[in-house]
C-alpha cells in the first residue's frame, strides 16, 4: 500500500532542534567538533573514564539511602498508634527511598557501585530482599536486556514484549486479544507491578532448568518469608497493610513505569538480527528521561539512560558529569514527564517507518 508523506513528528521536530542548538554552541574542551556524528562504539571511550566508583561517595549513597528508609519505616510504624493514615502517608513517602535502594541494587549488579564485584553482589543481595527481588535471577535477565535491547530476534526476557505491525496483522484473533490486554495501561502499570514484585518473582522465570537461580529465588523468598513474619508477629497484619503493601506496590509500579519510557517512546530503535548493532541500539535505543531534581534524586539519574546503556558500568552519581562535559548527550533523546504520558498509546513498532507507534495508527495506514 502506497502511504502518503507524514509530517514531522513532535518528538522529531524537537530531535531536530536540539540538534541545532547544540551545533550552535561551542563544543566542550574535551569532545572533538564533530561530536554529533560520533560513532557510538567511540562513545564507549569517553565514557570509560567515567566508569571508577568512589568508595566514600559509594558508601554515603547507600547509607544515607538505606538510614532513610528504616526511618520513614519505623517512623510509620510508630504512627500507627496515632492514625491510620499518617501511617499510610509515610509508607507512600518511602516508597520513593525503596525505589532508590533497588537502583542502589542495579548498579550492584552491574558492578559499577564498588571495585570490589563480591562486595556488591552481597549488598545487592541484601537490598533485593527488601525489594522481593531475587538477585542472581533479577542480574542475569538484566545483564540479558542490555545485550538484546532493540534485537527483535532476541525479544522475551527483561524487556517489555513488543510486536512488530507485520507480527501483529500476521497473528490470529486471540493473540491480538492478548497482545492487546498486555499493553493497556491498566495490565502494565496496575496489575503489571504487584504481580511481578509479589508473585512472578518468586520462582526464576526464563531460568527455571538452573538451580543457582533456584536457589537464588528460594533463599530470597526464606528472607522475605522470614522478615514478614517477624513483623506480623511483632505488629500485627496493620503494618503489612498500611507500610508494606503501599511502598512496595507504588514503588513498584513506578520502577515499571521508568523501565518502560527509556525504551518505549517513538523514536526507538529497533533492528533485525542481522543489522542490529550493540552500541548504536544502546545509544539511540534509550531514552533521556528529564525529570526534576528531586525525582531524579529518587529515581538515582536511571533517566540518563541512553547514556547508562552505552556504558552500564558508570555509577549513577557519575551520570550527570558525562551530560555536563558532553551537551551532545545530554541533548540526545530527551523526554519530558509531559512527552512522556504519550508513549502509553505507543504499541506496535513499524519497521517501514522505523517508530513506534498506536493501534489506531497502524490501523489508518495499514488497515
Amino acid at each position: 500500500m502506497t502511504r502518503k508523506p507524514r509530517p514531522m513528528t513532535r518528538h522529531q521536530t524537537r530531535r531536530q532542534e536540539s540538534t541545532q542548538t547544540t551545533e550552535a554552541k561551542d563544543p566542550c574542551p574535551d569532545t572533538n567538533p564533530a561530536a554529533d556524528s560520533r560513532d557510538a562504539r567511540d562513545w564507549v571511550k569517553v565514557l570509560a573514564r567515567y566508569r571508577e566508583p568512589d568508595i566514600l561517595r559509594s558508601t554515603f549513597e547507600l547509607g544515607l539511602t538505606a538510614g532513610l528508609f528504616i526511618g520513614l519505616w519505623a517512623l510509620a510504624w510508630w504512627a500507627l498508634s496515632i492514625s491510620y493514615l499518617l501511617a499510610f502517608a509515610l509508607s507512600c513517602l518511602n516508597a520513593g527511598f525503596l525505589l532508590r535502594l533497588f537502583a542502589i541494587q542495579h548498579d550492584c549488579g552491574h558492578g559499577s557501585f564498588f571495585h570490589n564485584r563480591s562486595v556488591s553482589d552481597w549488598i545487592g543481595r541484601v537490598i533485593a530482599v527488601v525489594t522481593l527481588t531475587p538477585y542472581d535471577v533479577w542480574r542475569r535477565t538484566h545483564s540479558e536486556h542490555h545485550s538484546t535491547a532493540g534485537n527483535l530476534g532476541r525479544r522475551g526476557m527483561g524487556d517489555v514484549h513488543t510486536m512488530t505491525v507485520e507480527e501483529y496483522r500476521d497473528s490470529s484473533l486471540l493473540a491480538r486479544l492478548s497482545y492487546r490486554i498486555y499493553r493497556h495501561p491498566l495490565t502494565l502499570f496496575g496489575i503489571g507491578p504487584g504481580y511481578l514484585f509479589l508473585i512472578q518473582n518468586r520462582v526464576p522465570v526464563g531460568l527455571m532448568k538452573q538451580g543457582r537461580y533456584w536457589l537464588s529465588a528460594m533463599l530470597t523468598n526464606l528472607a522475605i518469608l522470614t522478615g514478614l513474619g517477624m513483623i506480623l508477629y511483632f505488629g500485627g497484619v496493620m503494618p503489612l497493610l498500611l507500610i508494606f503493601l503501599p511502598s512496595t506496590l507504588i514503588a513498584s509500579t513506578a520502577g515499571i513505569w521508568l523501565f518502560y519510557v527509556q525504551h518505549q517512546f517513538e523514536n526507538t530503535q529497533w533492528q533485525d538480527d542481522a543489522h542490529w548493532q550493540l552500541h548504536d541500539s544502546a545509544l539511540h535505543g534509550s531514552s533521556h528521561y528529564v525529570l526534576p531534581p528531586v525525582l531524579q534524586w529518587l529515581s538515582a539519574n536511571i533517566g540518563i539512560h541512553h547514556v547508562h546503556h552505552l556504558y552500564s558500568r558508570i555509577p549513577f552519581y557519575r551520570l550527570p558529569d558525562v551530560l555536563r562535559d558532553h551537551p551532545v548527550l545530554a541533548a540526545s533523546n530527551r523526554m519530558t514527564i509531559r512527552e512522556s504520558l504519550g508513549s502509553v498509546r505507543l504499541n506496535l513498532w513499524d519497521e517501514e517507518a522505523r517508530r513506534l507507534m498506536s493501534f489506531k495508527q497502524a490501523r489508518a495506514l495499514y488497515g
